[in-house]
This record gives C-alpha cells, sequence and structure tokens, in this order.
C-alpha cells in the first residue's frame, strides 16, 4: 500500500450540512479530511494508498474534539465495506484494543435495541417522542421532511445510542439509512440502505467507513442536494468539489475507504478522558 500525501488547503470544500470548513482570507478551505484528493488519485490509477493527514473542522473543541487533529484514511480498490470492516477489525486488534472480533450490529438493529424505534420505518413523530427529556423539545431544522428524519435520527444517535455502544470493545454499525449515505453507495434493499459503517468504542465514534459510490452525477446530485439543504439552513454553502466529480466520470475505481480519527484512538487507548491528553497542543494551549 502507497503512502501519499495532499494537499491541506484547496478551492473547494466538504458541503456536508453537518462538517464546516475553515475558509482562508485568499478563498481556500483546509481540509476536513484528505479523501477527494485521495479518491483523485485513484481514479488516476495509484492502487491502494493510505495517509494520516491533519485536518481541520469549525466548532469541533470539546472533550472528544479538537478543531486541528489527525486522521487516518486509506482506500482499497476492488474491496466492499465488509472486507474493509475485517481489515480494520485486524488492525483495532493488533493494537490491543480488542482480543477478539469486534461486535457486530446493523444501525436499525441498533435502534430497535437501545432506543425502541425502527429508524427506517417508523414515522418522524414516533422518532421525536423517543428523545430524551433534555433535548425532546429541540426545534426542528429548516428544510424539508428527510433533512428534519436525519436530524432526529442524530440526536438520538448522539443521545440514546451511541453511549451504549462499544462498551466491552470495539464495535461496528453498518447499513446506515440511505438518507445518511455521504459518499457511500445505496444498496436496494426494502427500505434501501447505504453501505456505510461506523466503528463506536467506549460510545465515542472512532471511524466512518464506506463502500465508496463511483457514479460522478450522483455525487454531483448529492453535492447539490446537501448545498442546497445547508442555504435552507442559513449555513455557508462552499463550492463542491468539480474535480472530484471530473476524475469519478473519467473512472473511479470499485473502493471501500474509512478514516479513522488517530487521536481519539490513542485517548481511547490510552485511556485517557479527554483528546487534548494525547496533543501536545490542543486548542486552548494553541
Amino acid at each position: 500500500m502507497l503512502e501519499v500525501e495532499t494537499p491541506i488547503l484547496s478551492r473547494a470544500a466538504t458541503v456536508d450540512p453537518q462538517i464546516d470548513s475553515f475558509v482562508t482570507s485568499d478563498g481556500r478551505w483546509l481540509q476536513t479530511s484528505p479523501e477527494f484528493a485521495m479518491k483523485r488519485l485513484l481514479a488516476a490509477g495509484c492502487g491502494p494508498i493510505w495517509q494520516l493527514a491533519r485536518v481541520f473542522r469549525v466548532d469541533e473543541i470539546g472533550r472528544h474534539h479538537n478543531a486541528e487533529f489527525s486522521m487516518l484514511e486509506w482506500y482499497r480498490p476492488g474491496w466492499d465495506h465488509r472486507q474493509l470492516i475485517a481489515e480494520c477489525d485486524a488492525l483495532l486488534q493488533a493494537l490491543g484494543a480488542a482480543s477478539a472480533p469486534c461486535e457486530q450490529s446493523s444501525y436499525r438493529d441498533a435502534f430497535l435495541r437501545y432506543a425502541g424505534v425502527d429508524p427506517l420505518r417508523d414515522p418522524l413523530e414516533r422518532l421525536r417522542a423517543a428523545l430524551p427529556g433534555s433535548v425532546a423539545t429541540l426545534a426542528l431544522p429548516d428544510g424539508d421532511d428527510s433533512a428534519r428524519r436525519d436530524f432526529v435520527l442524530d440526536v438520538l444517535m448522539s443521545h440514546v445510542v451511541a453511549p451504549m455502544l462499544g462498551r466491552d470493545g470495539p464495535q461496528v454499525l453498518f447499513d446506515f439509512p440511505a438518507s445518511q449515505a455521504a459518499l457511500a453507495r445505496i444498496r436496494h434493499d426494502d427500505p434501501p440502505v447505504a453501505e456505510r459503517f461506523e466503528i463506536f468504542w467506549r460510545g465515542i465514534e472512532l471511524a466512518n467507513g464506506f463502500h465508496e459510490l463511483t457514479d460522478a452525477a450522483e455525487q454531483q446530485r448529492r453535492f447539490e442536494a446537501d448545498q442546497a439543504r445547508r442555504s435552507a439552513q442559513g449555513q455557508v454553502v462552499p463550492p463542491h468539489d468539480a474535480q472530484l466529480i471530473s476524475a469519478m466520470a473519467h473512472g473511479l475505481p470499485d473502493c471501500a475507504g474509512v478514516a479513522i480519527g488517530f487521536d481519539r484512538l490513542l485517548m481511547l487507548l490510552l485511556g485517557k478522558p479527554t483528546v487534548g491528553e494525547v496533543i501536545a497542543f490542543d486548542d486552548p494551549r494553541a
């Protein structure tokens, strides 16, 4: 596997409504992930690649967050998300995070078990009724029904489901709602699901991986939908990465990719309560 290095500054940025980017005075953007540039390398035929990158996200400050952090990201051409889950599992065992294969659960089964709702089929009001009292009165965002539904699912995940995951070792969650596919392919089950997975450990999200979308037209549509959602919610709307779309149109190979929060991984391996304890100069000291 080839180690690569991609630009930290770009003329485009992620348009994911859940992630905000730092912008420079000359209108360029600090990367929130090396994903787009790495996929351009994949489309150029580089084969399997990895990098340990510095990435930046606005408002990522807290016990488990830092605005500037390290991300371990890699891609395997010819693999799907299941094969990549197995490789992540082997890595975590090699690091001593687990002594046996990780527990695995579908997104749907985790919500049924810990929140008592079906995230793929239950109506929005049923999902809202499952919110704990501390967040039950949160106002729904502007936008379409899908945006409101995903907002409630995200709140249920962060306040109800995630704290229960990975208590005895890293745990894999797979088959996310199709509306949360991001850059993953959608499998047309009933209902459809995204071929996406996340790894949690002690209730903390550690990794996010995809069986990657390779359809340039569909990726363009998703970028534009995300930009419209950001606009409806009054967020900054960065330019999407047109060079990624061109690379995908040229031919992105079937592949799977994953990003692991490296500082979080160190924090959990060392049993530290905050990510700042494994960063020499975290945000308050930078």
